[in-house]
C-alpha cells in the first residue's frame, strides 16, 4: 500500500512540472555582491542575469535601491539584463539590498518574478571610537595597586564579528612619568597601576583604542587626567607653644596655651588638618581646639579649676591628622602582575605613634566664698512660738589658704521678717511670732536665703537655703464663706446651702457644727447642722424681706465663732433672682462712692491750682481810692443793689469783729488777667457805714429812674415754686455762728427784715 501511494506522488509530480515547463524556463542567477566605498567611476556593470528562452523577454527590478532608499544605486538593462551600480555604498548605512526582479514577455504579460538579496560587504572604514574625548577622575594617594580607577569604552562600527571590528586598548603615554608607579588598562578598558601612588596635581594619561583590520588597522585615542590627592603619608608634629600657661582658679573660657604644628601634606586638606587629644585631665577641665588657618592647637579651660585641689596640672597632648595615616614603598619591579610593596595603615601594627608633648598649666589663687556645710536644710518651730525661739544653726567654711578667711552670716532673703542669724556663731532665732497661715507658708514651709560674706575685696557671698516647717496650731476659728445668702418665697420649706472654713489644719479644722442663735423658732431651721457645709432651710411662713440669722460655727476642737448671715428673701416671681438685685444694689452704691471720691479728688485739685496760683513770688497791689479803698476793690462791673437791704442791727453787732484774713483775688480788667492780693483788711464803722449807704429807696433815686427791658417771664405760664421756710427760732443764727464770723454780713444782708430782731 506504501508502495502504491509513491508511485501516485511520483507521476503526480512530473505531470505538474511538465505542465510548468510550458510556461516558463529556470532562471540562471550569479550571486551579486557590492563592495562599500567604491569609488568608481559609475555606473559599472555587477553583472548579468542569463536566462533560457526562445523567445524576447524584457526585465525589471524593484525594490531597495532602485525606487526604495537608498534609491538610484541599481538599474537594469530591459533587454540584456545587465545590472548597473551607480553609486557607493556604505555598509554602515545598509547591509543588504532587497530586490524583486520581473521577467515580461512582449505582449506585456508576466513571465516570472523573482526575489533577490544584494549583499553590501564591509571594508574597515571605521576605527574605534571612544564614547568621551576627555575623562578627569581624582584618585587616593593611598588607593593601593590594582584597585579599578576607571573604565574606558569604545566602539567600531565596522561589520561586528570581523577583524574590522575587532580592537585593543592601549596607554600611549603618560607625562609626567611617575618613577615608583605604572599605569596599565586591560581589555576591558579598565584602568589601574602598579606600584605606589605619588600625589601630583595631574597626570594625563593618552588611551588608544585600535582594531585588527586585515588591510588597514584604524585607532583612535582619549585623554584621560588622573589627580591624584594628597594622602596623609606624612605624620604632624608640634613644633612649639606659645602662651602664659597660667590660669586662675574658678575661671572658664580662658586660654593659656597655643600649640604650633608642622605637616608636609596639603595645607587646608583632611591630610594636613590636625587633631588634638589631651591625656591627664581626669576632671576634664580643658578642651583643645584646631584653628583652622594655622593648624595651632588651642587649649581652653572649660571646667573651673580650683588652686586648694593644685597648684599645677600636667597634662599630655597628641596631635593626629583628620584624614589616616598612609605609606607605601615600592620594594619590586616585577616582570609579570602586581609589584612588590610594603604599606602601613593608621590601625597596623608598626604605624608610627602621634606625636605628642607634656605641657604644665598653672593655678592662681584667688579669693573663694565661703561655703557652706549644708546648702539646705530642714527645720522645725511651732506657729505662734515666743519671739527669741531657736531655730537652727548653719555653719560654714573658708577654702582659702592665701587669702582671707574671715566671714560672717547674714539673712538674704526673709519675705516676712520672722527671723535673724547670729553673725558669727550662725545661730538663728525668731524675731517675730511665726503665723502658718502667712501668705508667705507655702504647704506649711516657710523658706528664708542665707548668706556667708567673707570680708575679701571684693567680699564673696554663698548661699544656703533653709525651709522652716511650721508646727500648726488651734489659733483660727471656723468662719464663714459667705456672710450672705439669698432664697425665694415659696409655700414649703427650702434650702440654703452654708460653707465654712477653718484656716487650721488636721486636728484643728472640720468637719462643723452649725447651730441657730435667737429667736428662729418657726422661721429658720438648720439640716444638716454637722459637716463642712450646711442647710439653712427657711420656713413659709418667713416673707420676702432681708432678716439676719445669727449663726454659731464650732469645730472639733471646741473653738466657734458666732457670725451674723444676712439672708435676702424675695418674690422670685418678681425679681428672677434676688442675687441679681443686690448686685445691682451695690453695683450702683458703688457708683456713687466713685462719683464722691471723683468729686472730692477735683475739688483738692481746684484747691490746689488756687494755691499754686497765689503763691506767686511778686505781687502788685491795686490801688484803692480813699472812700471805699478799705473795704471794696473797684470794679467797672458794679451797679447799684436794689434788693437787698442792710439792717443797720446786724452790722452794728458786727462793727466790734475784726477779721484778719489772707486771700486772693483774681479779677479781669480790659482782657488781662491781674492777680491781687488782700491782706489784713480791718472792718471798722466807716466801712460798714459805705456799705450800708449802698442801699437806696426808690424815692431817693432821683432822676436815675430804672428802665425796663422786658418782662421777666409769661404771666400766662406761670410755674408754681417751692416755698423757701426759714425757721423762726434762733437755729438759723446758730447756723450763721457755726459757719463763721467771716459769713454774719452776707446772711444779714440778705435776712428778711422780720427776722432780723
Amino acid at each position: 500500500m506504501l508502495a502504491f501511494f509513491f508511485l501516485m506522488y511520483y507521476f503526480s509530480s512530473a505531470t505538474c512540472s511538465d505542465l510548468l515547463s510550458r510556461h516558463r524556463r529556470a532562471w540562471i542567477i550569479d550571486s551579486f555582491t557590492i563592495e562599500e566605498g567604491l569609488t568608481g567611476p559609475f555606473p559599472y556593470a555587477l553583472g548579468k542575469i542569463n536566462i533560457d528562452r526562445n523567445y524576447q523577454v524584457y526585465f525589471d527590478i524593484y525594490g531597495e535601491g532602485v525606487n526604495e532608499e537608498p534609491m538610484g544605486v541599481l538599474s537594469i538593462d530591459k533587454e540584456s539584463g545587465t545590472l548597473y551600480v551607480h553609486r557607493a555604498m556604505d555598509y554602515e548605512e545598509k547591509t543588504m539590498l532587497k530586490l524583486k526582479f520581473q521577467a515580461t514577455k512582449a505582449d506585456s504579460s508576466l513571465d516570472t518574478n523573482l526575489g533577490v538579496e544584494i549583499y553590501i560587504l564591509d571594508i574597515n572604514d571605521n576605527p574605534p571610537r571612544f564614547l568621551m574625548d576627555l575623562y578627569e577622575i581624582s584618585v587616593n594617594e593611598e588607593d593601593t595597586q590594582g584597585s579599578n580607577l576607571l573604565t574606558v569604552v569604545a566602539y567600531d562600527r565596522d561589520q561586528s564579528g570581523t577583524l574590522n571590528s575587532t580592537f585593543h586598548y592601549e596607554i600611549k603615554s603618560v607625562s609626567p612619568n611617575l618613577p615608583d608607579t605604572e599605569f596599565f588598562v586591560d581589555e576591558s578598558g579598565m584602568i589601574s597601576f602598579k606600584g605606589c601612588l605619588v600625589h601630583e596635581a595631574s597626570v594625563p594619561l593618552l588611551v588608544e583604542a585600535k582594531d585588527h583590520g586585515e588591510v588597514v588597522s584604524l585607532s583612535s585615542s582619549t585623554t584621560v587626567v588622573v589627580h591624584v590627592q594628597d594622602g596623609n603619608n606624612h605624620l604632624p608634629s608640634i613644633s612649639g607653644q606659645t602662651g602664659t600657661g597660667r590660669v586662675k582658679e574658678h575661671e572658664t573660657g580662658s586660654s593659656p596655651l597655643r600649640l604650633h604644628v608642622t605637616d608636609r601634606d596639603t595645607p587646608k586638606s583632611l591630610a594636613w588638618r590636625a587633631k588634638y587629644t589631651i591625656q591627664g585631665d581626669e576632671g576634664e577641665h580643658f578642651k583643645i581646639e584646631t584653628d583652622p588657618e594655622t593648624n595651632d592647637g588651642i587649649l581652653t579651660v572649660v571646667n573651673a579649676l580650683d588652686f586648694e585641689e593644685g597648684a599645677q596640672k600636667e597634662l599630655s597632648i597628641s596631635v593626629e591628622n583628620e584624614a589616616p595615616y598612609f605609606s607605601c614603598k615600592l620594594k619590586e619591579r616585577t616582570t609579570s602582575g602586581l609589584w612588590k610593596v610594603d604599606t602601613i595603615k593608621g590601625d597596623d601594627n608598626g604605624a608610627s605613634q602621634p606625636h605628642s608633648v607634656k605641657v604644665i598649666i598653672e593655678v592662681e589663687d584667688t579669693n573663694d566664698p565661703p561655703e557652706f556645710k549644708v546648702t539646705v536644710k530642714e527645720a522645725f518651730v511651732e506657729e505662734n512660738a515666743p519671739t527669741g525661739t531657736w531655730v537652727e544653726k548653719v555653719t560654714a567654711v573658708d577654702p582659702d589658704t592665701s587669702h582671707a578667711r574671715d566671714f560672717v552670716f547674714s539673712v538674704g532673703h526673709d519675705p516676712a521678717g520672722w527671723v535673724t542669724v547670729d553673725p558669727h556663731t550662725g545661730d538663728i532665732t525668731t524675731v517675730k511670732t511665726p503665723d502658718r497661715e502667712s501668705p508667705h507658708v507655702v504647704n506649711g514651709v516657710y523658706t528664708i536665703l542665707l548668706h556667708a560674706v567673707d570680708d575679701g575685696k571684693p567680699p564673696l557671698t554663698s548661699t544656703a537655703t533653709l525651709n522652716i516647717h511650721v508646727t500648726d496650731q488651734n489659733d483660727n476659728v471656723p468662719q464663714l464663706t459667705l456672710d450672705y445668702v439669698d432664697v425665694c418665697v415659696s409655700d414649703e420649706p427650702t434650702t440654703i446651702n452654708i460653707t465654712a472654713i477653718d484656716l487650721d489644719e488636721n486636728p484643728f479644722g472640720g468637719p462643723f457644727t452649725f447651730k441657730l442663735l435667737g429667736d428662729v423658732e418657726g422661721k429658720w431651721t438648720l439640716n444638716p447642722s454637722f459637716g463642712f457645709t450646711a442647710g439653712l432651710v427657711k420656713e413659709p411662713s418667713v416673707y420676702a424681706s432681708t432678716y439676719t440669722v445669727d449663726l454659731k460655727i464650732s469645730g472639733i476642737q471646741g473653738e466657734f465663732g458666732v457670725y451674723n448671715l444676712s439672708v435676702t428673701v424675695c418674690d422670685c416671681s418678681v425679681t428672677p433672682n434676688c442675687r441679681n438685685r443686690r448686685a445691682t444694689a451695690i453695683t450702683a452704691a458703688d457708683s456713687a462712692i466713685g462719683i464722691v471720691f471723683a468729686s472730692l479728688f477735683l475739688l483738692l485739685f481746684i484747691l490746689l491750682m488756687a494755691v499754686v496760683i497765689s503763691c506767686k513770688k511778686e505781687f502788685t497791689n491795686l490801688p484803692f481810692a480813699d472812700s471805699y479803698g478799705d473795704t471794696l476793690l473797684p470794679s467797672n462791673i458794679e451797679k447799684l443793689g436794689t434788693d437787698c437791704k442792710v439792717p443797720n442791727g446786724v452790722l452794728a453787732v458786727s462793727t466790734a469783729k475784726k477779721h484778719q484774713d489772707s486771700f486772693n483775688w483774681q479779677s479781669l480788667h480790659d482782657g488781662a488777667q491781674q492777680t491781687q492780693s488782700l491782706t489784713k483788711v480791718d472792718t471798722n464803722e466807716s466801712a460798714i457805714d459805705r456799705l450800708s449807704s449802698l442801699w437806696e429807696t426808690e424815692e431817693d433815686l432821683g432822676d436815675d429812674e430804672p428802665h425796663l427791658y422786658a418782662d421777666e417771664g409769661d404771666s400766662d405760664k406761670l410755674s408754681e415754686l417751692e416755698n423757701i421756710t426759714i425757721p423762726d427760732d434762733d437755729s438759723f443764727m446758730k447756723l450763721l455762728t457755726v459757719l463763721g464770723p467771716k459769713f454774719n454780713k452776707l446772711a444779714s444782708i440778705c435776712k428778711p427784715p422780720h427776722l432780723q430782731n
